[in-house]
């Protein structure tokens, strides 16, 4: 039986480059996206057995009936024009869709991936940014949705981490 991997934001840049690294490094993969920002395009070459598109908004409540053995968390608008296009939305997969792709690694006992940012410093007075360094932020400055966004995520996926014991990792 193969593993399966989930990854929100899968129809995306960077996602739907992963679900063709795990489809060809022999993983299931479900692509979860609500095309917000992600193209169906990206996705469309793929004809696998093991590869399943699920349009969904992962702010919403999150049902998958597979072994889940990965959640990637790459859910959210990720350019400058996307968050200040869709400044809520942003803010609400950082935090709801973080909350909901959290919730369900637990229930399947899945190790989560989150996908954050070096935004998460802010405006930086030190480059490059060390783990050391905690930043220059501006919470309502132009960029602040995608900053806090993140932050949130990033606070969110480490307190899931030690409360409910779930095997957590960020990237930046």
């Amino acid at each position: 039986m193969k593993d399966w991997v989930l990854i929100t934001g899968g129809a995306g840049f960077i996602g739907s480059h992963l679900v063709d690294f795990l489809l060809d490094k022999g993983y299931a993969v479900i692509c979860m996206d609500n095309l917000l920002t992600g193209d169906i395009s990206n996705i469309s070459h793929i004809y696998n057995k093991d590869f399943l598109y699920i349009k969904h908004d992962v702010t919403q409540f999150i049902y998958v009936d597979k072994p889940l053995r990965f959640i990637l968390h790459f859910a959210s608008p990720a350019s400058p024009i996307d968050y200040h296009e869709f400044p809520i939305q942003t803010l609400k997969v950082g935090s709801l869709g973080t909350h909901k792709a959290l919730g369900l690694a637990k229930d399947h006992k899945a190790t989560f991936v989150l996908a954050s940012t070096s935004e998460v410093y802010g405006d930086p007075l030190v480059h490059p940014q060390s783990e050391e360094y905690w930043g220059n932020v501006n919470p309502i400055g132009p960029r602040g949705v995608y900053d806090e966004a993140k932050r949130f995520a990033e606070a969110m996926t480490m307190a899931y981490h030690y409360y409910h014991k779930i095997d957590t990792k960020i990237a930046r």
